[in-house]
């Protein structure tokens, strides 16, 4: 079977991430390569977008050698490229958008707008064991929590969304309070794993609210007001109450899923994002797993964050079905853009 080559180009943060998979078939991830720039950014304690921006354009083309070597094609041979349109940093999606359809018309070949959620909705896809449609989602990262149910691509249904801080963002936000370096949410868990459970119990935001929302605004608040009550916490009650966060956020996040799970009366969850990597939120949902009759797919720990895998598979899964191919010229990125709009 010949081969049907798809470029992916993610820029929409603080990750340059190229990769090339190839559709053909059942597909096959040939090559990915991802540059972080946490380094660049921790003496900010976030992330400067100016420079974020910078680096992408000195990064880009590098990746792109790399991948192409990595997997042994040339440029030539590819049949389509598909970069992030957004949501993300507007000038950071400025950089892979010009890149990939600049690319395009040179090559000749039409360019594939894929929205990032999208990206990281599909990410399990990639893994050896990948769930099969239809699923839940579980989509939580630095800037959205959200479930969905997914029939296919481009047919999603939001089921339930943030009304306030996403899961990532309370984890950034709460490390904060505590002292820990950028980045704050893998830095907290880290923590958490050390602190001794039950000690710091924090509320679970509308754990019992009846249906697929979520709030962590009030529960940085509560960690912020212990903070305060005990002064300057040492290194173990910091842990405690990194471990008391922890679990509020992983209770509220396992009962909502499983929740949607049986409203929907599907056995298949996917979770994706960067707070899918968070090991007790994985482990808490095996055991559930395990007692009842779902099974919960993961990406790998790498397609966790941004990369350009997540990228090309959803700009091939498109591709293939065709939906949203364009001609290279003219474009537009897409700062904000609610996933809502590609449902179907």
């Amino acid at each position: 079977m010949p081969a049907m080559l798809i470029l992916g180009i993610e820029s929409s943060c603080d990750e340059t991430g190229v990769a090339l998979y190839d559709a053909a078939g059942e597909g096959r991830l040939l090559a990915h390569a991802l540059h972080s720039q946490i380094v660049m950014h921790r003496d900010y304690g976030g992330v400067v977008p100016e420079l974020a921006s910078r680096d992408h354009i000195r990064r880009t083309v590098p990746l792109l050698r790399k991948v192409m070597s990595d997997s042994g094609r040339a440029l030539g041979e590819i049949d389509a490229v598909a970069y992030t349109q957004g949501p993300g940093l507007a000038g950071a999606l400025l950089v892979g958008a010009a890149f990939a359809e600049g690319l395009a018309a040179a090559l000749g070949r039409p360019a594939i707008p894929v929205h990032h959620l999208e990206g990281h909705l599909l990410s399990p896809l990639l893994s050896r064991r990948a769930p099969a449609f239809p699923f839940v989602a579980l989509l939580v990262s630095g800037g959205h929590s959200q479930l969905m149910r997914v029939d296919g691509v481009g047919r999603y249904r939001r089921l339930g969304e943030t009304l306030d801080d996403a899961a990532g963002e309370a984890f950034d936000k709460t490390a904060k309070l505590l002292g820990l370096p950028y980045p704050g949410g893998p830095a907290l868990s880290a923590l958490a794993e050390r602190g001794r459970p039950g000690v710091c119990r924090f509320p679970r935001p509308m754990l019992d609210s009846g249906d697929f929302d979520f709030s962590f605004s009030g529960l940085k608040t509560a960690v912020l007001t212990r903070v305060r009550e005990i002064g300057q916490p040492d290194e173990r009650q910091c842990a405690d109450i990194a471990r008391g966060f922890q679990d509020a956020i992983v209770d509220v996040l396992v009962k909502k899923s499983l929740g949607a799970l049986r409203r929907c009366g599907l056995g298949q969850l996917v979770v994706a994002g960067g707070v899918g990597a968070n090991r007790e939120l994985r482990r808490r949902l095996d055991a559930q797993a395990g007692k009842a009759d779902i099974t919960v797919f993961y990406p790998e720990f790498e397609f966790c964050t941004d990369n350009g895998a997540m990228i090309a598979l959803a700009g091939a899964l498109r591709f293939k079905a065709g939906i949203a191919q364009k001609t290279a010229g003219a474009f537009v990125v897409r700062p904000r853009w609610p996933l809502g709009e590609l449902m179907g």
